[in-house]
């Protein structure tokens, strides 16, 4: 859970939010109360997965409250966009980082080109060492949970190890005094709820832990307690980053800086910070990409369940009992969105698809209360007010995205609704497969 949340984007995050608040207690604050909002989300995910401990998680609790046609959807917009999306980013962005150490690999140059359709796929060294990463995590996650899981265990000691001695280091070297004061002006609630699109963005994979829960021992148990430690762990993380990046960045250098983590390390280090931040930033991004390897296809595994998807990628392999083939499936689609270069789009159209869609998973927790009688031995703490804050913030962010940014979120919602006609076709003579 921890390795799904936390990748590059906590060190280029805040310079789209410093440019959305011009103002730096509003923008250390907003990661607090991202933290809070994710926090309440998974509590009220772990009541959900303690009911009903099954592969697919917000798929399954909107197929439940609001019906298959929604739960498509969900699973739809992350095949397309955010789990696939999020990985070809991924493998990019770690071949443009594993260019400092080996010249050539994050390459742009185009070697060949093709079109297909409205597309245009391009081969460049970059595109392939994206893709020869993605494929490589999906062979080893499809081998076998253990295989997997030493490789995620080790990726995500390093990088939190990494990153705790980041910012321990970062504050003794600058001082634990006060910062300069500095005149900070007023911020707009639209603002607040526009700047929340990308630090939700940031923090989502807080609810990792129910994409998996069928196959965790005492999911009843085990999955709840991933979800708040794993929570709490990133939360306390993300905070103390952006702290530490306010402490040393002036606010004038976080607007257009694309890399604030490795500007940072710069300041505080010397120029040879650089290098080592890159060797960082690699290890986060492969232990991003192994996590979100996981995640992902069993999602497209329920849907397969349900005849709402590829009916190979239903099945568990018979050797290695992984969901290999929708694993598969999701490193072929990345490797296309890389070649093509429209991952980029399809993350941004579709970042306040994360909130819309968590906000409706966690809306189900009150209709799941009233029909339910089922007996789970976690409950959500704070119900029904951390719940229902959860969900009142997550659809004003929904509605602020499309007043304030229309033609963005109005794409968004196009490569979403795109999925109904899919469903239809996917559906149409279809039945469930037989595992």
């Amino acid at each position: 859970m921890v390795s799904n949340v936390i990748g590059i984007g906590i060190f280029t995050t805040p310079a789209f939010v410093a440019t959305l608040l011009p103002n730096r207690t509003a923008m250390l604050g907003v990661w607090i109360i991202g933290g809070a909002l994710a926090f309440a989300g998974a509590l009220a995910y772990a009541e959900l997965a303690a009911r009903r401990p099954e592969a697919g998680g917000e798929y399954v609790y909107l197929r439940e409250s609001y019906g298959n046609v929604a739960a498509f959807l969900t699973g739809w917009t992350s095949f397309v966009a955010g789990f696939s999306g999020a990985i070809a980013a991924g493998g990019v962005g770690a071949a443009s980082y594993a260019d400092r150490f080996v010249p050539g690999l994050g390459s742009a140059r185009v070697l060949a080109s093709a079109a297909i359709g409205p597309l245009t796929l391009t081969i460049s060294p970059r595109a392939l060492v994206a893709i020869a990463l993605i494929v490589a995590v999906a062979l080893i996650q499809a081998r076998g949970v253990g295989p997997g899981r030493m490789l995620q265990n080790a990726l995500t000691l390093l990088k939190v190890a990494a990153l705790l001695v980041f910012v321990a280091i970062g504050f003794a070297f600058s001082g634990l005094g006060a910062s300069q004061p500095v005149e900070d002006p007023p911020v707009a609630l639209s603002g607040w709820l526009i700047a929340l699109v990308p630090v939700m963005f940031s923090y989502s994979g807080w609810n990792a832990a129910v994409y998996v829960a069928e196959e965790i021992r005492h999911p009843v148990r085990n999955v709840p307690r991933a979800l708040a430690i794993g929570t709490a762990t990133v939360v306390a993380l993300y905070v103390a980053l952006n702290a530490l990046y306010l402490r040393v960045v002036p606010q004038a250098l976080f607007k257009g800086q694309v890399g604030v983590g490795e500007l940072a390390a710069e300041r505080l280090f010397g120029g040879a910070a650089g290098a080592v931040f890159a060797g960082v930033a690699f290890v986060i991004i492969l232990s991003s990409l192994s996590a979100m390897t996981i995640a992902g296809p069993r999602v497209y595994f329920a849907m397969a369940r349900d005849g709402a998807f590829l009916r190979s990628a239903g099945r568990v392999h018979h050797q290695y009992r992984t969901p290999a083939i929708a694993i598969l499936v999701q490193a072929a689609w990345s490797a296309m969105l890389v070649l093509s270069g429209t991952f980029e789009q399809l993350l941004t159209y579709t970042g306040f698809a994360v909130v819309l869609f968590s906000s409706l998973a966690v809306l189900s927790l009150f209709f799941v209360r009233r029909s339910s009688r089922e007996a789970v031995t976690f409950r959500a703490w704070g119900y029904p007010w951390a719940p229902a804050v959860f969900c009142v913030v997550g659809f004003a962010i929904v509605v602020n995205a499309l007043v304030q940014a229309p033609e963005v979120a109005s794409a968004g919602l196009a490569v979403m609704l795109a999925g109904i006609p899919v469903y239809w076709w996917v559906k149409r003579g279809r039945k469930a497969p037989t595992i």
